[in-house]
């Protein structure tokens, strides 16, 4: 993840903006309502507010449910959904259930939460703090990943494997013992078009960073336009580490491309988007050699099916969707020798009241 940037005012939507925006969430409201209430529910008024104190508010008095504007500026499309849903969820017990006994968040709200895999939290957001065994396997990794910043490259790749192989044993050991808590992400900025390297990339947070991808649709607020983002979930320490890794991976094949330019002298952007494809591609066949290692020491993972129902519980309709690839010249062929090359390290380094946080890599 990118630097934080202090959000944009609400006054940064202009009328013709939220006129945009408003349509857009009556169509996400429709959306949502066919997925997860079945279309049991009737349209009620949606309102913008100025009010950061709550992220959003179902009045069954006026019929309504108010967003905060900045709050939508502030954490994007993807935390207002769920803040949508959760106050949809609300208008479900008062207008279908007719249940007016109870408090807000009372067992009627969380059954209907729970059933229809609703975020039951008063908040809305989707990251909760980390139980202590996840914070310890974060710190650890972090550690790990700083002794990979070893100018010797024997001692780098052996710290940031041991980093991969204590990931690993971390979440075999913990299969099949209580159940896990689960979140998600949207990482990296949503976009017009997903190219192969994104496609790559979660690919690889996939296979062997033990969490489910998913590209989602959002809306653009400031934009005005539609576009798609990469959603992870897992745990919180496999979301901590898959997010660390896209923003790292991002940023460092962004700098192998500049300096692909610089050595031959290449002046033009035309072959990035296919060597940006080749360094995924290289580093994707690097973990896919550690994978063998691990195998052959008897560290085998089985994809966690409580992860996978929790997925299919936040999109019901999910749709599996074949590309073709770039054409495979000489760029893909020398990105794809730089990606073979990457170690994870830390990007920079975390300030001691971080505890070992991980963050992303610093932009050149």
């Amino acid at each position: 993840m990118n630097e934080a940037k202090p959000p944009p005012p609400a006054a940064a939507l202009t009328a013709e903006l939220e006129r945009h925006l408003v349509r857009e969430l009556v169509a996400e409201y429709k959306r949502l309502n066919g997925e997860f209430f079945r279309g049991s529910l009737a349209l009620p008024t949606l309102e913008l507010t100025d009010t950061a104190a709550r992220l959003g508010c179902w009045s069954a008095e006026r019929r309504s449910i108010a967003l905060s504007r900045s709050a939508l500026l502030t954490h994007g499309w993807g935390v207002i959904s769920e803040v949508l849903k959760h106050e949809m969820a609300h208008q479900y017990v008062s207008e279908v259930l007719r249940e007016t006994s109870e408090t807000a968040h009372g067992p009627a709200f969380r059954g209907v939460c729970a059933r229809l895999g609703v975020d039951a939290a008063a908040a809305g957001l989707p990251v909760h703090a980390q139980e202590d065994g996840e914070r310890r396997l974060v710190d650890r990794i972090a550690r790990l990943l700083a002794l990979a910043e070893s100018p010797n490259v024997h001692e780098a790749e052996a710290a940031a494997s041991a980093a991969q192989r204590l990931m690993l044993k971390y979440n075999l050991d913990v299969a099949g013992g209580a159940a896990r808590r689960y979140g998600f992400l949207h990482v990296g900025r949503p976009t017009g078009r997903v190219s192969e390297a994104e496609r790559m990339l979660a690919m690889i947070l996939g296979r062997h960073y033990f969490v489910e991808v998913i590209w989602v649709p959002v809306y653009r607020v400031l934009e005005g336009k539609r576009g798609t983002v990469l959603e992870i979930c897992g745990s919180e320490a496999n979301l901590a580490v898959a997010e660390y890794v896209h923003a790292f991976l991002t940023n460092t094949a962004e700098q192998l491309w500049a300096e692909h330019k610089r050595a031959l002298g290449i002046r033009s952007n035309r072959d990035r988007r296919v060597f940006l494809a080749g360094v995924m591609s290289g580093f994707a066949d690097k973990l896919a050699r550690q994978t063998v290692t691990h195998r052959e020491e008897g560290l085998v993972w089985v994809r966690d099916a409580d992860l996978g129902g929790y997925l299919r519980k936040r999109h019901p309709r999910i749709r599996n969707v074949r590309y073709a690839g770039n054409r495979k010249n000489e760029a893909y062929a020398h990105g794809k020798a730089a990606g073979g090359r990457i170690v994870l390290r830390k990007g920079v380094s975390a300030p001691a009241a971080s505890h070992g946080r991980l963050l992303p890599a610093a932009k050149r």
